[in-house]
């Protein structure tokens, strides 16, 4: 018999994120995040809309962010695509996200600033897939260099992991051995309550 996942039958519609990082001064990077729904064939709307196949959603984020606060400095969205132009109201969406730190809590706060019928569902999606990227952009951008590995970082860096996944677990043997190597409680975060 064959299993559901071997009887694919053709693609009908496909949603890509990409996150990209760069350098833009020693301090701060630029993340940037590009959300792309496809749909592969004329579809309709329960509100009596069609549309043809194609790009439905294409929408882009740029973030400056402080490495060493992990605060959203500034923010600024593009709307390449949308269904509706009243989906173009929500570009502004996000600009309460200023000042933010892509910390614990980022998900809840950024839902209730941006969320529901505040701004734009694909926006705030397309942000919260940012985040964990946001912390690997940093990570890279200052661990370029030997030097960057300072006590202060990896309290930190213990910080920001610790409790995020298996690997990273309280009692696990990644923080057991960096809390021996670097004694004493972690550094809280700038910007983390």
């Amino acid at each position: 018999m064959q299993s559901a996942w071997q009887a694919r039958r053709e693609k009908i519609h496909t949603r890509n994120i990409e996150v990209s990082i760069y350098e833009y001064d020693g301090q701060r990077i630029i993340v940037e995040g590009v959300l792309r729904d496809d749909r592969y064939q004329p579809f309709y709307t329960v509100t009596g809309g069609t549309y043809p196949a194609g790009v439905l959603h294409h929408m882009s984020i740029r973030l400056l962010v402080n490495c060493s606060s992990l605060q959203i400095e500034d923010v600024e969205t593009d709307l390449m695509s949308v269904p509706r132009e009243t989906c173009r109201e929500t570009a502004g969406c996000l600009a309460p996200i200023r000042g933010l730190s892509v910390t614990r809590g980022f998900t809840s706060k950024v839902k209730s600033l941006a969320g529901g019928n505040r701004g734009c569902t694909h926006l705030v999606e397309l942000l919260l897939a940012m985040a964990p990227a946001v912390f690997q952009g940093v990570a890279a951008y200052q661990t370029r260099n030997h030097e960057a590995l300072d006590q202060e970082y990896a309290k930190r860096i213990v910080r920001y992991l610790v409790n995020t996944c298996h690997a990273w677990r309280e009692d696990g043997p990644f923080v057991t051995s960096l809390r021996k190597k670097f004694p004493g409680k972690p550094t809280k975060p700038q910007g983390e309550a």
